[in-house]
């Protein structure tokens, strides 16, 4: 078990900080961000999902709560509206790591595919309940299509450069524990 970054969980999550802090740079430069333009997939959440559905161990719910809280403040939006759903997300997940470590690949996409839409139709909801300004509906579709495309990419990403795979059935760690 001996990883891109060794066994110890907290390399991962040090590593999960650095690409959570490049992933927002890159959202807060300019880069052809044109009116009208076609928004991007969310990269942090389909990393969170990712690294929730294969090591959960590594990533802990405050480590992801307090990125995805920065995030909200340093764009704007209403602070821990996305935070919530995204902690949400990732701890469904993570209640059901013992059904989903057996799932192909294509029903796991498929499970994290409904569950991006579900975020985003319950943070709609939200902000349509609250009476506050969103942007229009195809908009915000568009990002989650983008999302669900890119999560297989993350995916592969994880796995052939950082050595981020689901446990196997019965697998232990370097201590003996069951993982």
């Amino acid at each position: 078990m001996n990883g891109f970054i060794g066994a110890a969980p907290w390399g991962y999550r040090i590593l999960f900080l650095w690409l959570a802090i490049l992933f927002l740079f890159l959202k807060l430069l300019p880069l052809g961000s044109a009116a009208g333009g076609f928004p991007g997939p969310d990269l942090l959440l389909c990393m969170s999902l990712a690294w929730v559905m294969r090591r959960p161990d590594y990533l802990p719910v405050a480590l992801v709560a307090l990125v995805v809280f920065v995030e909200d403040l340093i764009l704007m939006r209403p602070p821990g509206l996305w935070t919530a759903f995204v902690v949400m997300g990732t701890e469904f997940i993570r209640a059901r790591i013992a059904l989903t470590r057996e799932l192909n690949f294509l029903v796991e996409w498929l499970l994290v595919a409904g569950l991006m839409v579900a975020m985003l139709l319950g943070y709609r909801l939200v902000y349509m309940l609250t009476f506050l300004p969103q942007e229009p509906f195809a908009f915000a579709v568009i990002q989650v299509f983008w999302s669900v495309m890119a999560y297989p990419v993350v995916v592969v990403a994880s796995r052939l450069v950082l050595d981020l795979r689901k446990p196997g059935t019965g697998e232990t760690d370097d201590f003996g524990r069951r993982l």
